[in-house]
């Protein structure tokens, strides 16, 4: 059974060869954490004491300030960072998807990018060479996918990617907000095989800035502050909280029977 498992963890990053306060005035500025020091080292503080328990069938918005530690907890929460301080247990094989385009050369084609980005994300060559012939039909791309993958435009680019994202078995699934950046119409296109991704996953961490997103696909959620857990909760208790409003409020009927939350009938966010 797939877990994620994070008992009192910290995660901390020296800044070597710092020259002088500047550099942690900026960093101060950047960074959700706090500024420590060990020795003549300033260290950042990135995330401090989580405590996060996920199983098969959680689907968990992760909200938050830029900066506020959400994109560190995603790679704590992935596996690929170990914690400074107290200890993280991740059973499972992790799909990390943190940027639409990680993972393919400009240089190659489209089909070559295809098995690329499909083995870095977990895929056997067998299984992505099973899957080319959906990836082709949903890109739309045609004869391009012979071509450079420099000779693509952006929406091309964003067409082929999430193209081969949503076609993995992930049993872990770890989406960062990057996810959303496609053009409306395409994402519209998109929007059930992006269901069927996240009905296929056995745990899905999903951090976002858009409400219709995270309600779409979450349904509890995780408040981030300051490289801490600030809330934790049923997604629409969480949204409420961080926003200061009910985000729900205002979702068509359509919408709110789309996502499985009941409609809101007064306007003060009472049911």
């Amino acid at each position: 059974m797939v877990s994620i498992d994070v008992w009192n963890a910290s995660v901390d990053f020296p800044i070597f060869d710092a020259k002088s306060r500047s550099l942690k005035k900026l960093a101060l500025g950047k960074v959700g954490g706090k500024i420590g020091s060990e020795g003549r080292v300033p260290i950042i503080e990135a995330l401090h004491d989580i405590n996060i328990s996920l199983r098969h069938g959680d689907r968990v918005g992760l909200v938050g300030h830029n900066g506020a530690g959400k994109s560190t907890l995603l790679r704590l929460l992935a596996g690929i960072y170990e914690p400074t301080r107290g200890s993280s247990r991740v059973v499972g094989k992790v799909a990390p998807v943190f940027d639409l385009g990680v993972g393919m050369d400009p240089e190659i084609s489209g089909y070559e990018n295809i098995m690329i980005r499909g083995l870095f994300l977990g895929m056997s060559r067998k299984e992505m060479e099973k899957r080319v012939d959906d990836i082709t039909e949903f890109t739309e791309l045609g004869d391009y996918l012979q071509m450079p993958l420099r000779t693509y435009s952006t929406g091309m680019r964003v067409r082929l990617a999430l193209g081969i994202v949503t076609s993995i078995d992930p049993e872990i699934l770890i989406l960062d907000e990057g996810i959303g950046a496609v053009d409306a119409a395409f994402m519209a296109k998109a929007r059930d095989r992006m269901n069927d991704l996240v009905k296929r996953s056995g745990i899905l961490v999903f951090a976002n800035h858009s409400d219709d997103f995270l309600a779409e696909f979450c349904t509890t959620a995780i408040w981030m502050d300051e490289g801490k857990v600030k809330m934790q909760g049923s997604l629409r208790e969480v949204l409420t909280s961080y926003k200061g409003r009910d985000p729900f409020q205002n979702m068509s009927p359509e919408t709110l029977e789309r996502i499985g939350q009941p409609r809101v009938l007064s306007g003060n966010g009472g049911e």
